[in-house]
């Protein structure tokens, strides 16, 4: 199946890779091993199925993703048809999922077997017109659901799109974003070539290594990691969600060279002492997805003697722009400390200021702007517009990008401007801190103020809020300083584990 007579050298993969040796292993999931041949089986009775409604290429499906590996043969199954995966985040609580299906209008529907399950969803199906293909977590056979076999609303494409992806969610409602096959193409282009010896244009083959998805398929960063181990032919270690215990026994077993945690996971790590020789064989972490404190990745390498290799991107510009290559690291993390790394080489970035949009030489800070065949043709390097981002960077000579936080989610106290990055930032310089977020509260004088939650290290005890004011006012300006203080167990997070801002917010007006 072709679209527009084209067919992406994504997908061109997938299909190639699928079939060059079924009998091994390609999935590890809580300790057992699927097959390449277990993955096919799978994707062609998906296939099946869809062709049977008479789905087209481009046609959109939608697919509840877990991290489970029927949920990858659900990838493998959309995306080497040329479909449109639609995402779906099950982990939504009834009743905002089951609007989202009923809204959205997709004929088919791909969701496991035990949500399929869930009460009240099957009302949702009907009223969306959505056929609903039952899949099993680990790998077992496919069936239509009863009483929705056949499409019952007009199937619509979304041309040369890929997958229309859910953002995050960190300041407010998720959004979807389509992300076409030649954005893919291009950001994996880009990001293949932090690894020696390859480029993202050779024969389909499979590799050595694992690669460790840890990382919520929902988000950019899982399914970006997912979608490149396949294209790859790497083995992949799935964990259905990150937890110290889960995640070292993934690196015993599997013995990988990188793996990946979010910053709050790499803290957690730290905690928990883990043991050195647990993870002997990994030579380098990949953290993306939230900002990474560069006393973190000075911490983590000074315990284990292992780099932490940021990057930066967003699901608008499908997948990383900026990241950390290991030699990089090795020669110029002293030097660049603090900085998400290198822009891509197939990515021109600059800096402007925030009012008059001119461009600002290197080392001063404003707003990053970008452009790159990876954020489609109207943001093309040749010919195109530059995208204007939300985030307050530094561009230096030698391409390293340093972001300094958001630009959207200031909050304003009394007409002065606070960033929550900056906050952040201070309030991880004390000795009891864990992990800090900051979001901006209702006040009736100055409009509104910081707030900070606060997780504690183990076994510390709590500052008194009038001696940790003290201790910020060393540090930052007196308005910067936060008016309220939650001590929590954990925060509100979104799927990828950042802290959510509504979620904070809530915890905030409920005190």
């Amino acid at each position: 199946m072709e679209a527009n007579g084209l067919m992406a050298l994504m997908t061109e993969k997938l299909r190639a890779i699928m079939a060059i040796d079924p009998a091994r292993a390609e999935i590890d999931f809580e300790g057992r091993d699927y097959s390449w041949g277990d993955l096919a089986r799978v994707v062609q009775g998906i296939e099946a199925a869809l062709d049977g409604m008479n789905l087209p290429a481009e046609a959109r499906v939608g697919v509840m993703l877990r991290n489970r590996p029927g949920h990858i043969a659900a990838i493998l199954a959309v995306l080497s048809t040329d479909r449109c995966l639609v995402s779906l985040n099950p982990i939504l609580p009834d009743k905002k999922l089951f609007a989202d299906i009923a809204t959205l209008g997709l004929p088919a529907i791909i969701a496991d077997e035990g949500d399929v399950e869930r009460a009240g969803i099957a009302e949702a199906f009907t009223r969306a017109g959505s056929a609903v293909i039952a899949i099993g977590a680990r790998l077992e056979a496919v069936r239509l659901l009863p009483g929705h076999d056949t499409p019952q609303c007009e199937v619509r494409t979304s041309p040369g799109v890929a997958i229309e992806m859910l953002t995050s969610g960190t300041t407010g409602s998720p959004k979807r974003v389509p992300l076409t096959r030649a954005s893919f193409d291009a950001s994996f282009a880009g990001f293949t070539r932090y690894e020696r010896g390859r480029d993202f244009a050779d024969q389909p083959q499979l590799r050595s290594g694992v690669t460790m998805v840890n990382n919520p398929l929902t988000h950019i960063g899982g399914i970006y990691g997912c979608i490149g181990a396949l294209a790859a032919g790497r083995k992949i270690s799935l964990l259905e969600k990150f937890t110290v215990e889960a995640w070292v026994e993934a690196i015993r077993r599997n013995r990988p060279k990188v793996a990946g945690a979010v910053p709050s996971a790499v803290r957690m790590l730290l905690e928990a002492n883990v043991d050195p020789a647990d993870l002997s064989s990994l030579s380098a972490l990949i953290s993306g997805t939230a900002p990474l404190a560069p006393e973190l990745v000075d911490a983590f390498y000074e315990k284990y003697g292992i780099p932490i290799l940021a990057n930066y991107g967003a699901t608008e510009f499908a997948g990383a722009i900026a990241g950390w290559s290991l030699d990089d690291f090795k020669a110029n993390w002293q030097a660049k400390h603090g900085a998400v790394g290198r822009i891509h080489s197939n990515i021109a970035a600059r800096v402007v200021d925030a009012e008059s949009g001119a461009e600002l030489p290197n080392g001063a800070e404003g707003l990053l702007e970008i452009k790159g065949d990876q954020l489609g043709p109207a943001h093309a390097l040749e010919g195109g517009s530059w995208l204007r981002t939300t985030d307050r960077a530094v561009l230096d000579a030698n391409g390293f990008l340093f972001i300094k936080g958001r630009a959207d989610n200031a909050i304003i106290r009394g007409g002065f401007k606070v960033h929550p990055d900056d906050v952040v930032k201070a309030l991880h310089q004390h000795p009891a801190v864990r992990e800090a977020a900051v979001v901006g509260v209702p006040d009736a004088r100055l409009g509104a103020v910081p707030a900070a939650a606060i997780i504690l290290r183990e076994g510390a005890e709590a500052p008194d809020p009038e001696a940790l004011k003290a201790f910020l006012k060393d540090r930052l300006i007196a308005y910067q300083v936060p008016v309220h203080f939650r001590f929590v167990t954990d925060f509100p997070r979104t799927p990828s584990m950042k802290p959510s801002a509504p979620g904070l917010q809530a915890l905030f007006a409920e005190g």
